[in-house]
């Protein structure tokens, strides 16, 4: 199979200051053959291959993937609107932009999410008054969504951090509560506190810079006692380096940056409870059981899910997961993507992932086969998780979440040996009613914005928008 890396090949150059006649004496090949690589219109070799890892020091797995696959997965992602009906380039199409323009198909999918943002504050606030500014800036749940998602939900710094995080120790699972205790007091002065809910009714962590302390609600099971503790510690420890991943990000709305610095500092928390090699390990070894991995690492159903999602280091990847966390009222409160589907980004998700109907079924997980209109198929495991309760009167407290992968991958997960995926049924869902093309879905909630098809009056469909 021929393997075309110009785009990449031509980003490698200027990212260490090289001309192409620079490039091919560093590769010991002509400076017209760099020149006809940078262009797609050579394959690379082998041998080439190889030189760029000697002299780049790139592995040359990486290079030389046939896709990015998060940006593909975008760019498909934005011509599922239904404004590009009749119109959609296939996938041959998509890869050969991929390929050839990488900026232009970016700049692409930046135009579209800008436009769906601008149509979602238009459609919110319309006749407000308030200014247009704000009206068109994008929601900083979603700027943080999109920012991880071109990472493929991966931070190799932030691993590495984590890794050196106990230095070389070696912490029981059952030590480990004492053992961030003593930590935080030795290595950053800080004491850690658990207090009454009386004492914090509506907090469940506290970080008080002046007292040196830190204050744990009672309210907290063990695993999120730790977590918090973890989360803290990356605060401070890695100042520096969320800052310095934050500036990748381009974000300068401060509401947009404190968000990303808070899901910046989770992401290390979860990578020190669950180290990426320990984990992925185990995960296999388990055919990815949440509920064994939960307890195998002392961590709530819900963070070994999350996890799951950032088993993305090139070369030692893990099955590539999507995750969805949302409310009773089906709202999207927690979005995390390493696959091709498409996540809702306004609204709530699709009323036919059973990840809704889990609330009937509380801690029972549920598998289903999905289908989404550009005829891929995924298998979504759901369950509802319990979140703190402060009293009585806040019990009951469950959201839902749903993870799932490629029915590709299937096979590798025990959920999936009792079916039989070739002949399951799969359910034909959408991204969310506003741009779904299933114009006939019983479960529409309302008429998506560039179906324009008229109803036929003189009949009564499954809902009151079938035609």
């Amino acid at each position: 199979m021929k393997t075309f890396i110009g785009p990449r090949l031509r980003r490698l150059r200027i990212e260490h200051g090289h001309t192409q006649v620079q490039m091919s004496r560093e590769l010991g090949i002509s400076t017209s053959y760099v020149n006809l690589l940078e262009k797609n219109e050579r394959s690379v070799s082998v041998p080439v291959l190889l030189k760029l890892f000697e002299a780049y020091g790139v592995d040359w797995r990486d290079i030389a993937e046939d896709e990015d696959t998060a940006a593909l997965a975008d760019i498909r992602g934005a011509l599922q609107d239904p404004l590009f009906e009749g119109s959609r380039p296939d996938l041959t199409q998509l890869r050969a932009a991929m390929a050839h323009s990488p900026d232009l198909a970016g700049a692409f999918v930046k135009l579209h999410r800008a436009y769906l943002a601008a149509t979602d504050q238009l459609m919110s606030v319309a006749g407000t008054g308030e200014d247009s500014a704000h009206m068109l800036a994008a929601n900083p749940e979603a700027t943080v969504h999109h920012f991880f998602r071109r990472n493929q939900n991966h931070f190799p710094r932030l691993e590495t951090a984590a890794e050196q995080f106990w230095e070389g120790e070696t912490v029981a699972s059952d030590d480990m509560y004492f053992a961030l205790k003593t930590r935080l007091r030795q290595q950053l002065g800080l004491r850690v506190r658990l207090v009454p809910v009386s004492e914090m009714p509506d907090s469940l962590r506290e970080y008080d810079e002046p007292r040196g302390e830190v204050r744990l609600s009672e309210a907290l099971d063990h695993p999120n006692r730790l977590f918090q503790l973890v989360h803290v510690a990356a605060l401070i420890e890695q100042k520096d380096l969320l800052q310095d991943i934050l500036g990748e990000a381009g974000m300068s709305d401060p509401t947009g940056q404190a968000r990303c610095r808070v899901e910046l500092a989770n992401y290390f928390a979860a990578a020190v409870l669950m180290p990426y090699d320990h984990y992925l390990r185990e995960a296999r070894a388990s055919k990815y059981d949440f509920d064994h991995l939960a307890v195998r690492f002392g961590v709530s159903f819900e963070q070994a899910c999350h996890r799951a999602t950032t088993l993305q280091r090139a070369g030692h990847r893990g099955i590539p997961f999507f995750f969805l966390r949302i409310d009773k009222a089906g709202n999207v409160t927690k979005r995390f993507n390493a696959t091709d589907f498409h996540l809702a980004e306004h609204g709530g998700a699709c009323p036919r992932l059973e990840v809704h109907a889990s609330f009937r079924t509380p801690g029972r997980i549920v598998p289903q086969v999905v289908e989404m209109p550009d005829r891929t198929s995924f298998f979504v495991l759901s369950r509802t998780v319990d979140r703190p309760s402060f009293a009585r009167h806040t019990q009951d407290m469950r959201l839902a979440v749903a993870i799932g992968c490629a029915t590709e991958h299937a096979r590798d997960l025990g959920y999936a040996e009792t079916l039989n995926l070739t002949e399951a049924r799969a359910t034909e869902i959408g991204i969310n009613c506003r741009i779904c093309p299933r114009a006939n879905c019983d479960q529409r909630a309302h008429q998506a914005l560039v179906l324009s098809k008229p109803v036929d009056t003189s009949r009564r469909g499954a809902t009151r928008y079938a035609t």
